[in-house]
């Protein structure tokens, strides 16, 4: 059962008794349980008949209680629980889960993987609770969700723009939907966000990013890399070290990987690059520029540095410093 599925049912008007939502990707399942609390029943119903618990406050016997009420002035009551994970005895609830009363909708928010499956809890889950059970969005797919959030709010997005606003959000799906919704808010009337607009209403340099530097790294520019770095000292909440090398090293490990592929057409590479024609010409540039060896000795670099910057080896140099000195060794060819 996905989110829109389970939604799309209360709209309709049709429940089941109890919502069991859990897993890592906090993102669907605040969202469900954003639905529960503030549409499932009207305003003059909800004052009697929504109750809401915290995992951590919570105790087992008060949240079975407040389920096996009855509604006052209303066919449906909903009882919603958030945070279950941190809920003591929270297995005590599968009697209920049992058995639970038809007039009451429960909805329970646990942000862990799930139950463990050898309990009672789980089995009886399994056959009287509808499940929503999340994942963290995979590595390199988040583009790709951005994309289709846009898009299911009426905007279109361009690639390099959705990998601006990835890079300031990291895979925080809540902020990344707080930031298209501050989008839509400004655009007006326009429905394609480009990277103009990121950099005006979210505040994202559109010349000095993660995505330059990589270009210019591929290009062999040493004078804007360095102009790029210095943006970012300058800036520190534009792009830390650890954010900036991680993102590097994803993208030349992609470039590396080409060079064992059969088939080395734009057409077998343009999915290793999200189907975005700017990346793979610089993932062109930079394999033209470096050559296998290249390639190779700069993710050795990568890997090094990104250690030097957690502490490994390094006395506490600035970020900026290691990352000026790692792209002259990777532009000289230098171990």
């Amino acid at each position: 059962m996905s989110v829109e599925k389970i939604i799309g049912s209360w709209k309709k008007k049709s429940f089941k008794s109890v919502y069991w939502l859990e897993g890592e990707e906090e993102y669907y399942i605040d969202q469900v349980i954003d639905y529960a609390e503030h549409h499932l029943l009207p305003e003059a119903e909800a004052e009697f008949n929504l109750t809401v618990f915290y995992g951590k406050d919570a105790d087992w016997t008060a949240v079975i209680n407040a389920c096996r009420r009855y509604p006052m002035f209303a066919e449906k009551q909903v009882v919603v629980l958030k945070e279950a994970q941190h809920m003591k005895d929270i297995e005590k609830l599968e009697g209920y889960i049992a058995a639970p009363l038809a007039s009451t909708i429960f909805v329970v928010g646990y942000k862990a993987k799930g139950v463990d499956k050898r309990t009672k809890l789980y089995k009886t889950l399994q056959s009287n609770a509808e499940v929503l059970t999340t994942k963290k969005i995979g590595e390199g797919k988040m583009q790709e969700w951005i994309i289709d959030l846009a898009k299911s709010k009426g905007f279109t997005i361009h690639p390099k723009s959705a990998s601006l606003l990835e890079e300031h959000t990291g895979n925080d799906l809540s902020r990344i939907a707080n930031e298209i919704d501050k989008l839509s808010v400004n655009l007006q009337h326009k429905k394609t966000i480009d990277d103009d607009d990121i950099e005006k209403f979210i505040g994202i340099s559109k010349e000095y990013n993660v995505f330059e530097l990589q270009a210019a790294i591929a290009r062999k520019d040493l004078a804007k890399s360095i102009k790029i770095i210095n943006y970012f000292d300058a800036n520190p909440k534009a792009a830390a070290i650890q954010m900036v090398l991680p993102a590097l090293y994803a993208y030349f490990s992609k470039i590396y990987a080409v060079y064992g592929m059969n088939d080395k057409s734009d057409a077998a590479l343009k999915p290793l690059f999200y189907f975005n024609p700017v990346s793979l010409s610089q993932a062109k540039d930079a394999m033209k520029n470096y050559g296998y060896n290249g390639i190779e000795k700069m993710l050795l670099l990568l890997h090094h540095y990104d250690l030097k910057s957690k502490g490994v080896g390094d006395s506490g140099t600035p970020g900026s410093m290691l990352m000026k000195e790692m792209v002259v060794k990777i532009m000289l060819g230098e171990n």
